[in-house]
């Protein structure tokens, strides 16, 4: 089996959890992975979720039940923080950062900075 690359398990999780009605069982979340990785793998990375604070869990009988406590934009901004944060010239980052965003969105980006559209 292909390993898959780091982060890349938590993503999915998250996103079945945004998709779904409610909170979520492991065996649940399990299921609408469609993977054959072993129920303790799903409940293992849910529980790291937890620790993160990105997943509430309600006790249910034996078990939790999870669901995502920030939204998608909520964890990309949190994820882009601690890249700055983990970096000693943060200039650099986001200079390189803004310089790869696409036509659409430098223009979105300037308009939020207040320089209008140019």
């Amino acid at each position: 089996m292909a390993r898959r690359p780091d982060g890349a398990l938590e993503h999915d999780i998250m996103m079945v959890l945004w998709e779904a009605d409610g909170p979520l069982h492991p065996g649940a979340v399990k299921e609408r992975l469609n993977t054959d990785l072993a129920y303790t793998s799903v409940a293992t990375v849910l529980g790291r979720l937890h620790g993160k604070g990105l997943v509430r869990r309600t006790e249910t009988g034996r078990a939790f039940a999870y669901e995502a406590s920030v939204d998608e934009s909520q964890l990309a901004v949190r994820r882009i923080g601690e890249v700055l944060a983990s970096t000693s010239d943060k200039g650099q980052v986001l200079a390189g950062f803004v310089s790869s965003l696409s036509k659409k969105d430098l223009a979105a980006l300037r308009a939020m900075l207040g320089q209008g559209p140019g």
